[in-house]
């Protein structure tokens, strides 16, 4: 499903009146309609009481479609009316007027206090307080309004978007309403997607208002939620080098753990050939934990990373196979961070560049630029700030916009990795990834990732889709490790043990209605 940011909603909003005559009453209409509806099919609506805050401007006008439906549907509804009534224009002023002919109690709220007894009594709130058009932090009366209905405990839908959460960025302005469902309207917004927003939307769901599938599903909107290809089937007389044969080049001396999740995991996701060149320090550990693993031990520096002397080896032995991944546990040893970069502008195959090979290319991203094959990085926050050369809070404030110019600038898919982990390709497409917990933020989960993305182009996709396929299936192994344990704790082992499930269920279809990420109402 695509997702919209706030201006090109608005603009949306505009061609649906001005292209299809679509008033903007009507687009209300439907958008309060839609709101009681999930209000009705999660809580339900007769003999309950609810609390709709409302703010002065059209999500406050909503709020007040709401309202009318509730008491239509034998509900009781209270209306608070945060800022001045007199303010309220258009359709919202017009559905304040219908409002005050109803037998609707509307109170203008001057202290959030005022609230609280109602609060104590409702079954329910409805949150249409500030929608998704805010961009400065939130005090006064609706900060303190937030805070009273958060520590209320009452069910809460919120109506486009939790009241403080930036409808862009995710990011809450000061302070922002947990709410246990949101119905957005049109399309989803960034915000509704990217953490932390996402996380306080609860059940989220979406109502295109009455818009054509030419508003919301057009090709030119470049963000959507992921929703990877399915993998095609597996052939049933193959042998293992028709499921793609991977080079991982990874390790040195005190990094054990990254060449072998990484290149055991193209084996666990299905994966076919999985060749491990790493130095020969570390050779026995790696095979004596990963015997299904091919290791090519390769000569090392004097502190035990893989040394620049392999490289004609490395780009005979990259020649052969269908994807190459470099950059698990190398260390930043300068003659192997050279040995990189040369590799990376010679080795015509896709390659997947991980961890310590993303930071080779700091004072050469001109390498990156001119590769003729696809490239795909995987950064987490971190080496992305080292890529850019931008803080990671400057990245953190708008990080659509940062993948966005990166992933067209260095020519490359980019993986930023983090709680729903973006994908950027160079195009300007961006997809949000909705599988995974927290208890992935873990040593060697990303070089779990590598090893999954590979497996995908080896099984069959394309390399684009082969990326948001791992990502995803990566992201349901750890939720499937979480499920079983807990999210405290998960190790990479976890992660990387419950791929062959996780691929199962995806292979069966068992996935698609969960990850959805957002509902149609």
């Amino acid at each position: 499903m695509k997702i919209s940011n706030v201006a090109r909603m608005r603009a949306m909003d505009r061609a649906a009146e001005e292209r299809y005559g679509i008033s903007e009453l009507l687009l209300m209409e439907n958008a309060g309609l839609a709101g009681a509806a999930v209000l009705n099919s999660e809580i339900g609506i007769a003999g309950r009481t609810f609390l709709v805050f409302c703010g002065s401007g059209n999500n406050g006008g909503d709020g007040f479609v709401v309202a009318r439906k509730i008491l239509s549907l034998n509900g009781t509804a209270k209306v608070f009316v945060l800022g001045d009534p007199a303010k309220y224009a258009g359709s919202a002023k017009a559905n304040q007027e219908i409002l005050s002919r109803l037998p609707i109690e509307v109170v203008r709220l001057n202290s959030a206090k005022d609230a609280a007894e109602d609060l104590s009594r409702c079954d329910a709130v409805v949150d249409a307080m500030l929608g998704t058009g805010i961009d400065r932090e939130i005090t006064g009366i609706y900060a303190e309004t937030i805070e009273r209905i958060n520590e209320s405990s009452k069910p809460v839908l919120s109506l486009d978007i939790p009241s403080g959460v930036n409808g862009d960025t995710g990011h809450i302005m000061g302070c922002a309403v947990a709410a246990d469902y949101t119905v957005t309207f049109g399309l989803p917004k960034l915000g509704n997607l990217l953490m932390p927003g996402y996380d306080l939307c609860g059940r989220l769901f979406v109502s295109h208002i009455s818009f054509p599938p030419q508003l919301y599903d057009d090709n030119d909107i470049p963000f959507e939620i992921s929703s990877p290809h399915e993998l095609p089937p597996r052939n049933p007389a193959g042998h293992k080098g028709m499921f793609g044969q991977a080079l991982f080049i990874a390790g040195a001396s005190g990094y054990y753990g990254a060449p072998y999740f990484s290149a055991m995991s193209f084996l666990k996701a299905g994966g076919g050939y999985s060749r491990l060149a790493c130095p020969e320090c570390i050779m026995p550990y790696v095979a004596g934990k990963g015997g299904e693993l091919v290791i090519v031990p390769q000569k090392q520096t004097e502190s035990g990373s893989i040394s620049y002397r392999n490289k004609d080896a490395l780009l005979d032995l990259a020649g052969k196979m269908d994807i190459v991944i470099i950059g698990p546990g190398l260390s930043l040893n300068d003659e192997t961070c050279r040995l990189v970069r040369e590799l990376t502008g010679l080795i015509e195959k896709p390659l997947i560049i991980d961890a310590d090979g993303i930071s080779a290319f700091i004072s050469a991203p001109e390498i990156l630029r001119r590769r003729s094959f696809p490239t795909v990085l995987t950064p987490h926050m971190g080496e992305m700030s080292r890529l850019t050369g931008m803080a990671v809070s400057k990245i953190d404030e708008d990080k659509i916009a940062v993948l966005t110019k990166t992933s067209s600038d260095l020519n490359s898919i980019i993986v930023l990795k983090g709680a729903n982990s973006l994908i950027g390709y160079p195009d300007g497409r961006i997809l949000v990834n909705v599988s995974g917990n927290s208890g992935m933020a873990t040593p060697g989960s990303g070089d779990v990732l590598t090893g999954a993305i590979g497996a995908m182009f080896g099984l069959g996709l394309d390399i684009g889709n082969a990326v948001s396929k791992g990502v995803f299936i990566h992201g349901v192994s750890g939720d499937l490790a979480a499920e079983e344990i807990g999210p405290d704790g998960i190790t990479a082992s976890d992660i990387l043990d419950k791929l062959p499930q996780a691929l199962r269920m995806d292979r069966e279809g068992l996935l698609s209605d969960v990850y959805q990420g957002v509902e149609v109402v």
